[in-house]
């Protein structure tokens, strides 16, 4: 309709231009400032978010929270002993909620808030607290011209706090006081979570002007969530009995039920890092598919190599440990390439989760480290191979340069394994030395489903 009223338009003006050539020129330069006026309104006019990508990244949020509860609630709840199962449940669901609450207090300012001034703004930003900024007609700028609405950006981002926080768990499971874990969160989110988000993906960050590639999260979420549990856990000791006293998972179904469950909300993680429902989107999430395929049938490989039977518990890691690689690149590698993190990373957390741990002295409950830390690390260096047009990635083939992709992925692999290090040193010695950090050997003789939580997940 537009078309054809703008085409009778012009065909008006035609005509009197024909009819009258002597006031061509006045019409013509009436033309040019009528047009003029019209771009500066359209300049001058608030964007407007495009509906489908609004839709796609509303969509991408609920995969997220899906990925924390239920599935990396029954993930690792399906992990620990049959004693520990709700209290390990509750802990994740509550840590998710208390990051959600923190991220609209402070968070979203601290790691996405406008640009400051001077060498602070290279890992936190300073602006409005509780929101203050957003409102329904406020937006979000995508990677192209497009934008959405920026509640949903804050929305997604939140999710990411959420699920970071409530990994660490993974690495502290059957000992840790529920106080101690929701006071540490809150500390911990502040001080590690938020910075290292800033100088990853805001502008302005220490990273990313960089030019450290991470399409969802290598280094934000996994490295880490990961050496934050690593050295959590060397904080809280060893569990009693570990690891003379044998402590399988209570249920395995369960396991492969958060599993799956985690696997389909990573395309939300995944795909939704996009910020667009388009060709990127697409291709990070094929890059879901076949990471995540190769890095399951791997890991059970291994073990078939090492002399044992490929396990479902193997299946569930390896799936893992594919997720976990391709998350930073996502986007950023071709399927080729995202098969080969796949199977790379699945290989090497199976070597150090089989072999190195025990050597490290440390009680990583259920391999947070061994597997998101470790898989991180390969995937966010990796990003930088496989980033390659060589190798089907999108790199530009007249800038890129391996060697100096690696060298910055190197850099920005070593700047949050210390800081994430540091900071969690730090909240965890405030925590120990407040309310401390260890439950009785009672209460974890009985489980932490009864003495923290007065319940059992079985009669």
């Amino acid at each position: 309709m537009k078309s054809m009223l703008f085409k009778g338009a012009a065909l008006a003006t035609g005509a009197v231009m024909l009819a009258a050539p002597a006031f061509a020129a006045p019409v013509a330069e009436a033309a040019e400032v009528a047009a003029e006026v019209a771009s500066a309104a359209a300049e001058a006019a608030p964007a407007v978010p495009n509906p489908g990508n609004n839709a796609w990244m509303m969509t991408s949020t609920i995969l997220v929270l899906l990925m924390i509860l239920p599935g990396l609630a029954l993930f690792y709840g399906g992990l620990t002993r049959s004693k520990n199962m709700l209290s390990t449940m509750t802990q994740v669901g509550a840590t998710a909620a208390l990051a959600m609450l923190i991220w609209v207090m402070w968070g979203y300012s601290l790691a996405f808030g406008p640009e400051s001034t001077g060498a602070l703004s290279q890992f936190i930003s300073t602006g409005s607290y509780f929101l203050s900024s957003v409102s329904p007609d406020t937006t979000a700028a995508t990677f192209s011209e497009e934008v959405i609405s920026e509640y949903v950006f804050v929305s997604f981002q939140m999710t990411f706090a959420a699920i970071t926080a409530a990994l660490i768990l993974g690495a502290t499971a059957e000992r840790m006081k529920f106080s101690a874990t929701m006071l540490f969160v809150a500390v911990w989110l502040t001080i590690v979570y938020f910075p290292i988000a800033h100088m990853v993906w805001a502008g302005g960050g220490l990273l990313f002007e960089m030019g450290a590639l991470d399409f969802a999260g290598g280094t934000v979420v996994h490295i880490n969530a990961g050496v934050s549990g690593l050295v959590l856990a060397y904080l809280l000791g060893k569990r009693k009995g570990y690891p003379t006293e044998p402590m399988p998972p209570h249920s395995l179904t369960l396991t492969m039920v958060g599993t799956g469950l985690l696997w389909v909300g990573w395309f939300g993680f995944n795909a939704g890092s996009e910020l667009e429902a388009d060709g990127t989107a697409g291709l990070a999430m094929i890059n879901t598919f076949v990471a995540t395929a190769a890095g399951g049938l791997a890991w059970m490989l291994a073990e078939k190599l090492a002399g044992h039977k490929g396990s479902a518990l193997g299946f569930c890691s390896g799936v893992i440990a594919g997720l976990v690689a391709v998350t930073p690149a996502a986007g950023n590698s071709g399927p080729f390439g995202a098969i080969l993190l796949g199977i790379i990373a699945s290989v090497i957390c199976y070597f150090v989760v089989s072999k190195v741990k025990a050597k490290l002295g440390v009680d990583d409950s259920l391999d947070a480290f061994g597997i998101h830390g470790v898989g991180g690390i390969v995937g966010a260096i990796g990003t930088g191979i496989v980033y390659s047009p060589a190798l089907g990635g999108p790199g530009d083939p007249a800038e890129y340069v391996m060697g100096a992709q690696v060298t910055t992925q190197i850099i920005a692999v070593a700047v949050a394994i210390v800081w994430a290090a540091v900071g969690t040193l730090i909240a965890g010695f405030l925590v120990k030395a407040t309310i401390g950090l260890r439950v009785d050997e009672e209460a974890e003789v009985n489980g932490l489903d009864i003495s923290e939580h007065g319940e059992r997940a079985y009669n």
